[in-house]
């Protein structure tokens, strides 16, 4: 049997490929622990500055395996909330990861796939590549977080015809809309995500990991919240090395090595 997860390394950084190309990298609790897993080891690997998150096969994700939920239809309520929690353990794992995770995407992003996609600090697309709130079609309802996600960036009306239709839309829809930051030629995706977290890469890991909080944080609290947060995060961060060796860089008129911090 082949690894649900291939992992390589370019530089700092780390590169997370699902290998299900057979059922369009389909998720599995198999690969929601091996992502995880590897998203805990990168955090305490000062070597990574980057994650990126792709698919094998010329498609990002595809989503649930259908033949595995319809069986969950036999199990007791209980015991399908234990299942699905797999997945928005894994949602919480990009979350709470210290280190940018990236996402690349190709062909198709659907159901929680694209869950998992926007689930990341941002997103690489192929102009061509198509993305879906597709459980509507199969009488299901949306998780992963994808709501949530979604309605961080289209009206409530968007939100609603996107999830009742179930609808694909393109990477460039997508990027139009906002959560989008890079859209790639068809077949570029993964080398466009890997050279923007290459770039990311060579930043102070301490005050990413905060700014990363700061980014996420954002949408949900109020002005004051986020300003108390802010000031929390700017005094720890003044009493760093990265700030030092930041500040003299500029000073000095030079570019800062925050590599050399990361041991």
């Amino acid at each position: 049997m082949s690894e649900v997860l291939l992992t390589r390394r370019e530089g700092a950084v780390l590169v997370l490929s699902n290998n299900n190309p057979a059922a369009r990298n389909a998720l599995s609790p198999a690969f929601y622990a091996a992502v995880t897993t590897a998203l805990a080891e990168a955090a305490a690997d000062a070597s990574v500055g980057a994650v990126v998150l792709t698919g094998e096969g010329g498609h990002f994700c595809a989503g649930g395996d259908l033949r595995q939920l319809a069986k969950r239809r036999e199990l007791p309520v209980e015991q399908r909330r234990e299942k699905l929690e797999g997945l928005h353990d894994l949602i919480r794992a990009v979350r709470d990861c210290p280190k940018p995770v990236i996402a690349a995407v190709e062909g198709a992003a659907a159901g929680a796939g694209l869950s998992l996609a926007l689930a990341c600090d941002m997103l690489v697309a192929a102009r061509n590549s198509l993305f879906s709130v597709a459980y509507v079609k199969v009488g299901l309802t949306p998780d992963g977080g994808a709501t949530a996600f979604l309605a961080e960036f289209v009206s409530r009306q968007v939100l609603t015809e996107l999830c009742l239709t179930g609808e694909r839309i393109s990477g460039e829809r997508l990027h139009a809309l906002g959560p989008v930051n890079r859209l790639a030629e068809p077949g570029q995706a993964l080398a466009d995500a890997v050279a923007l977290a290459a770039q990311i890469a060579t930043g102070p890991d301490q005050a990413m990991a905060l700014i990363k909080d700061l980014c996420r944080q954002a949408p949900r609290n109020t002005l004051e919240q986020q300003l108390e947060l802010e000031a929390q995060y700017m005094v720890r961060s003044q009493g760093t090395e990265e700030s030092r060796e930041g500040i003299a860089a500029f000073l000095e008129k030079r570019s800062a090595d925050f590599n050399k911090l990361r041991a």
